[in-house]
Order: C-alpha cells, then structure tokens, then sequence
C-alpha cells in the first residue's frame, strides 16, 4: 500500500474520531425528547367519573374488536372455506396464512359494507351530532348487525339455543336475545363452512382416485398417487378458473 493511500485512511477515521466525540467536547445540547406522564389521579367531580368510565368501556371494545370481527361477520365462512379450499388441493401451505386471512378480512369489508353504511348512518354519525347517547347508539348500531345474522342463523340452532337457556320461544325476532342470536349464527356458519368444503373436496377427491387406480394398475405401488394428482389438480382449478367461481358463490352465498 503506497504512503498516500495510507494517510488518506488515517485522515478519514481521524475525521470521523472528531465526529463522534465533538458535540461532548463542545458542550453541545442533545436532541429534546418529549416526556409523557400517565397520572392516575382521584376524581373528584361526577363528569370525571363519567369520562373515565367512557375510556375504560372504549379500551374494552377495542380489545374485543377482533373478536367482533371474526365471530359476528362472514369472516368464519370466508376463512374455513379457503382453508378448505388449500387442502384440497395438496399445496400445503399455499397460499401462506397471511394471504388467506388478508383475502378472508377484505372479502369481509366487502360483504359487510351495506351493514357498515347503516351503522354509519343510524349510530355513528348521530351519536358523533350528539343527538343520541352512548345506549341509543350502540342499540341502534345492533339493529342491521341482527338483520344480517338472523338471514344467516338457522331456526334449529336458535332453537338449541332456547332449550339450552330454558327460555321461552319469542312471537318475533326482536324478542331474541343476543346471547341466544350469536352463539347459533356462529355455529350455523361453521355448518355452512363445513357443507361448501365438502362440496369443494369432491372434484380433487375422484381425481385421487383416478390417479390412484391408474397407478395401481400398472403396477406402481410405492409411487405416492399425491404427487402424480397435485399437477393435475392445479392445472383443472386454473383451467375453470376455480378462485372466480370459489369466490363469486362465496359473496352470493351470503345474500
């Protein structure tokens, strides 16, 4: 290495030596970071009373927001659906989870858009206007969310349900409970789920069983049928353009 290149490197972490000491050698000021306090203080008058039962009744909402999501919407439906859908096919784990759930949660944005509208428009925006109360607004908010799961719950899970709880059958719907309306809308979900898996499984299911025959008669024993049916199964999705109508009946099984 020549003399110049050599003083040349010494000069450079020279320079950066005096770069990374020279604000504590000046004196120089830090950079002003913020300081945040959370007190917890004692209320003393009834509004403050009001107002921290408001936060602690938010802060319980959001964190049963995914709950809400997942449990009260078609996302159930959508997600086991899919989930099915990859095991039929044999291609493991693809498409990776995050795919199917990100399909699964804007598919539901996309169902559920008209009961989000109303919500907006019978409990939001008139609570936000200041023209009903928090009671008002979250009753109002129920009423197209009911709608939308008594058209998807059957009569015999309400029914479960009532013979469960040992209520008596209400002359109309508005009479039904929430803790009797959920649980059957949840489970008629899974049902439904389960009925369009099924129905999903069986084109994949006689193609194994072609395949397998195949193989069998012609003598190849040790060679997995799996393997010589998963190209054949990708190529018949693709080829009836199966994510179009999977997804097409999946949006219409809901209206």
């Amino acid at each position: 290495m020549r003399k110049g290149q050599v003083k040349a490197i010494l000069l450079i972490c020279i320079i950066f030596f005096s770069l990374s000491i020279g604000p504590a050698s000046i004196g120089a000021q830090p950079l002003p970071i913020p300081k945040i306090n959370i007190a917890v203080e004692k209320a003393e008058k009834p509004a403050e009373v009001a107002t921290s039962i408001q936060i602690l009744v938010l802060l319980t909402i959001l964190s049963l927001a995914p709950a809400i999501l997942i449990t009260l919407t078609s996302f159930t439906r959508i997600v086991i659906v899919l989930a099915f859908l990859r095991q039929a096919l044999g291609t493991q784990q693809m498409p990776p989870n995050q795919i199917l759930i990100g399909l699964s949660l804007f598919l539901t944005f996309f169902i559920m858009s008209p009961v989000w509208e109303k919500i907006n428009q019978q409990a939001l925006q008139p609570y936000l206007a200041q023209k009903i109360g928090q009671e008002k607004a979250l009753e109002a908010a129920f009423i197209p969310l009911r709608a939308f799961m008594f058209r998807q719950a059957r009569e015999n899970d309400l029914a479960l349900f009532f013979d469960i709880s040992h209520k008596k059958k209400p002359a109309n719907k508005t009479e039904v409970p929430n803790s009797v309306l959920i649980p059957a809308f949840i489970i008629s979900e899974l049902k439904t789920a389960f009925q369009i898996g099924f129905l999903i499984f069986i084109p994949f299911l006689i193609l194994d069983m072609v395949v397998a025959s195949i193989l069998l008669s012609m003598g190849m024993l040790m060679l997995p049928p799996i393997i010589i049916s998963f190209p054949f199964k990708l190529m018949l999705f693709v080829l009836v353009d199966g994510w179009n109508l999977l997804i097409g009946s999946l949006v219409r099984s809901f209206s």
